[in-house]
């Protein structure tokens, strides 16, 4: 299979989450080897971070972590990853996972998948890293993140045409098949913030 790069994906670390979530993080992971493509994420251990790498290694594919060398102290990396990336702090952690990827997918998650995605959003819609950014909608948890985008739209927070900042998946393949046309297509244009 040749490779075609790698998609950053954000997602929960929590544990205790419902079985849909874990499974559609799991089927991303799988659809993304079996199309060549690499996972990169935050290395770790638990919840769908860990679904989504599992999904990849099973199919035969790759998965890099990206963790500040804190968490490895802590033990909370996943040790079964192709590769880790150690980075002295969370800062650089995204920094390098923006820097190495082609994507962004964002699973479920609570705050720091939250941040990591808003501040992928914040980074496309400056110029500073102008890649596809997809949120897998699964069970439609990421209706009200983006009615609360589209409502910062409505009233002069955003530019009407900041709605193609991102995308919305209700399925893994979905997903992948946003990013993939949008890479063969020539870079749309995002109207600067400023």
């Amino acid at each position: 299979m040749e490779k075609k790069g790698n998609i950053c994906v954000f997602g929960a670390s929590s544990r205790n989450l419902s079985q849909t979530y874990v499974d559609n993080a799991y089927q991303l992971g799988t659809i993304m080897a079996k199309r060549g493509w690499c996972c990169l994420n935050g290395a770790g251990s638990e919840g769908l971070m860990r679904a989504v790498s599992d999904g990849v290694l099973d199919a035969g594919g790759e998965a890099v972590g990206v963790i500040p060398q804190f968490m490895i102290d802590n033990g909370w990396h996943y040790d079964r990853l192709t590769s880790i990336i150690a980075t002295p702090t969370m800062h650089e952690r995204k920094h390098t996972l923006a820097q190495m990827s082609q994507a962004v997918i964002a699973l479920p998650g609570g705050c720091g998948t939250m941040e990591e995605l808003l501040e992928a959003i914040t980074w496309r819609q400056l110029n500073l890293a102008p890649k596809p950014i997809v949120l897998l909608n699964t069970l439609g948890y990421y209706d009200d993140l983006v009615a609360m985008l589209n409502h910062a739209i409505e009233h002069g927070f955003m530019k009407k045409s900041h709605y193609r900042l991102w995308r919305l998946a209700q399925n893994p393949t979905e997903a992948i098949d946003i990013i993939e046309r949008e890479l063969s297509q020539s870079p749309q244009s995002i109207e600067p913030k400023y």
